[in-house]
């Protein structure tokens, strides 16, 4: 099928990633309130149908495929085997969760930019945040024989994300740090200051 809007001698962007590139290109541009998604569907060359298809709305973009990476950060948590404490799986799911090799971390470093700090997106990171929660809520529930809606899988869910988005804030304020380093300096720190 042909696009209308496809530049001459210009492949059509067939995955996610193409369209995360173009999409964060031009919000760094020209600020993400000010693109359209008929923009990035021209940056890529396709039309905004086949657009569409691959993100629901604009906001959905900086969060990339954060569906698929929630099913394998279920499916992680419940492959640590039960001996270990419920405390230190998490830990060590959330910071596999957010470990990204050296070439993926230019574009995560704007993603995350844009999730922190563009204040349109605040209520539409509200959901994915609940989403995100409600993984380790949901491990913790059944690792103590709990409903997931109970005080501590709750509470553990909240304190996972707060430490996340604290060490996000301080990754993107310290360019040369690393994410994952500063994960477990917090859960070490945390866990230091609650003996």
């Amino acid at each position: 099928m042909t696009s209308t809007n496809r530049s001459p001698g210009r492949r059509a962007a067939t995955d996610h990633a193409s369209i995360e590139r173009a999409a964060f290109d031009l919000f760094e541009e020209q600020g993400f309130d000010e693109t359209t998604m008929e923009q990035i569907a021209e940056s890529v060359g396709v039309g905004r149908r086949t657009l569409f298809r691959y993100f629901p709305s604009k906001n959905d973009i900086p969060w990339g495929q954060f569906d698929d990476s929630l099913r394998q950060f279920a499916e992680q948590l419940a492959e640590v085997p039960s001996e270990v404490p419920i405390a230190d799986a998490v830990h060590r799911c959330v910071v596999a969760f957010n470990d990204f090799d050296g070439h993926s971390l230019p574009q995560h470093r704007i993603r995350m930019k844009l999730i922190l700090g563009t204040p349109a997106l605040q209520a539409h990171s509200a959901l994915r945040y609940a989403a995100w929660r409600g993984v380790i809520s949901d491990y913790v529930a059944q690792r103590l024989q709990v409903r997931s809606d109970a005080l501590l899988p709750r509470l553990a869910g909240h304190v996972s994300l707060a430490m996340a988005v604290c060490s996000y804030e301080q990754w993107l304020q310290e360019p040369g740090s690393d994410l994952t380093s500063i994960l477990t300096v917090e859960m070490r720190e945390l866990r230091s200051y609650l003996q």
